[in-house]
């Protein structure tokens, strides 16, 4: 695969193929939580695209201009985590100011975007990867697109549930996990169609 190429399939890949919620397992707690109503679910899967926009390229930015410079590369735990939490602050002010409802429904789950494992997992798997600035920007937007994806489908298959005869053993979470599984699953279907290194 020619260079030009690598931040498109990365993009394509994170989404699907290596889709960091249904593959890797990250950012479960508030996708199992929050995906119970379609409206919730969008705007926190628009808030973590947000974040994982843009969080990624600066925290790759401030890996290669400040952490490798001066050897600090044992801080990036801590660091990129401050990264974060500068931004979800600024997505959590602006929904408030903007979106009063919205940032009603979410609740607590919106401060905890910081300590979301998905987006902290993308900038570190960014860094083990070895990724330029333009691949981890497409790495961070396919990767948020893609838990995005996960969690409106997620609310839309819960929605629908609402009015479904569930055996008593798996009401509530049971049948959330399942579901959950079945996705899982569905994504690895995808495996192999597009490599990513």
């Amino acid at each position: 695969m020619t260079d030009s190429l690598m931040p498109f399939a990365v993009f394509f890949a994170s989404i699907f193929t290596g889709n960091i919620l249904l593959t890797n397992y990250l950012g479960m707690c508030s996708f199992l939580s929050v995906s119970k109503e379609l409206k919730t679910s969008a705007g926190l899967g628009m808030a973590v695209i947000f974040v994982m926009a843009t969080t990624t390229p600066l925290n790759w930015i401030v890996y290669q201009y400040l952490l490798i410079p001066f050897n600090l590369e044992y801080l990036r735990f801590i660091v990129f985590i401050i990264v974060i939490a500068a931004f979800v602050q600024l997505t959590e002010m602006t929904l408030e100011r903007y979106s009063e409802p919205l940032y009603q429904s979410l609740g607590i789950f919106l401060p905890l975007i910081t300590v979301n494992c998905a987006i902290l997992g993308v900038s570190l798997f960014m860094v083990i990867r070895e990724y330029t600035l333009l691949t981890s920007f497409f790495f961070g937007l396919g990767s948020g697109i893609g838990w995005f994806i996960a969690i409106i489908a997620m609310a839309g298959i819960r929605q629908k549930l609402k009015n479904a005869k569930i055996p008593p053993g798996l009401e509530g979470p049971g049948i959330t996990l399942v579901i959950a599984g079945f996705m899982a699953m569905a994504f690895m279907g995808f495996s192999g169609m597009i490599a990513i290194s």
